[in-house]
């Protein structure tokens, strides 16, 4: 996902992503140890994402719209 697009979500949103892709990455690592990934080239999409909503969160955490990790809004 671009991250024009991800701007545009809240805080909450963002965090959920971020849960989500971490959750999508383990499910992908796992298949790849078992050898039954289909597609190895969306480890690195998803690992693109995950740094992608990573430096958002952050950014907002220095401008001052939350901290990152607590749920606080």
């Amino acid at each position: 996902m671009k991250a024009k697009k991800l701007r545009s979500l809240t805080q909450a949103e963002l965090e959920q992503r971020l849960r989500e892709a971490g959750e999508e990455l383990f499910n992908l690592k796992f298949q790849q140890k078992t050898g039954q990934l289909s597609n190895p080239l969306r480890i690195r999409e998803v690992r693109k994402d995950r740094a992608r909503l990573i430096t958002l969160l952050k950014e907002r955490e220095s401008v001052g719209e939350g901290p990152v990790g607590d749920g606080a809004e």
